[in-house]
């Protein structure tokens, strides 16, 4: 069974790195079964025994550019004082760089056949476990959850255990969040914006900040006084 499962990760790991290649060369619209089994050295048969179909290899491939993100994460919330500077550092991080490679983002996060492929994140990172970097046990589960959804309400519940955020409001504070973030992150990728990456950053952080403290201006004043600044 354990040779098995590493037979399968070598397999993948030879047909994701042929993606890979194709979307540095041509982007992602030119990553076709044909090709992919091709460079690889293998036939479309072969890549279909593990991938169910080309976005599920695409979802694959791309996960390779949420490297990035991911070794720049423990840096990026180092210096913050409790869970909600941190939250608000996560979220700083994810929309830099996700502004930035919004085809990516979109294929991992927001394609529709994303939520099919189940445990996919855990499984990339099995196959290339140095990607993720060196997180902390606070970070991982959120960094090897697939859904957006539980992936922002895991760093909000650590807010709620700290008295940052009331309980009551986690949900209605993830919802909101994730339609500004949702929004804005359409917007950069349709091209509907004339500010800067930095520019849409700095708004979405403010919007982000906003909900926050409209739900919970009383926990945040026990914190320290910089989260009004």
């Amino acid at each position: 069974m354990y040779k098995r499962k590493i037979q399968k990760r070598r397999m993948m790991s030879y047909f994701i790195e042929a993606a890979n290649q194709i979307i540095e060369e041509e982007g992602m619209e030119g990553v076709t079964v044909r090709k992919v089994a091709d460079l690889a050295g293998y036939n479309s048969a072969t890549l279909y025994n593990y991938f169910e179909n080309l976005d599920h290899l695409i979802f694959f491939a791309s996960m390779k550019y949420l490297k990035e993100y991911a070794i720049s994460l423990p840096q990026h919330v180092k210096n913050t004082n409790n869970s909600l500077d941190k939250y608000f550092a996560i979220w700083e991080c994810f929309c830099y760089h996700s502004y930035n490679r919004p085809k990516v983002y979109q294929a991992i996060f927001f394609n529709e056949f994303s939520s099919l492929f189940k445990n996919a994140i855990k499984e990339y990172y099995c196959i290339f476990p140095n990607e993720i970097g060196e997180q902390s046990e606070e970070l991982l589960p959120m960094l090897l959850s697939q859904n957006i959804v539980d992936r922002n309400l895991s760093i909000l519940k650590t807010c709620a255990s700290e008295g940052l955020i009331p309980p009551h409001h986690l949900e209605d504070i993830n919802e909101m969040t994730l339609l500004v973030y949702e929004g804005m992150f359409l917007k950069v990728a349709n091209g509907e914006v004339d500010y800067s990456v930095e520019e849409a950053v700095e708004r979405t952080l403010k919007f982000i900040k906003q909900i926050i403290y409209s739900y919970c201006e009383s926990a945040c004043s026990n914190t320290s006084g910089k989260l009004f600044a």
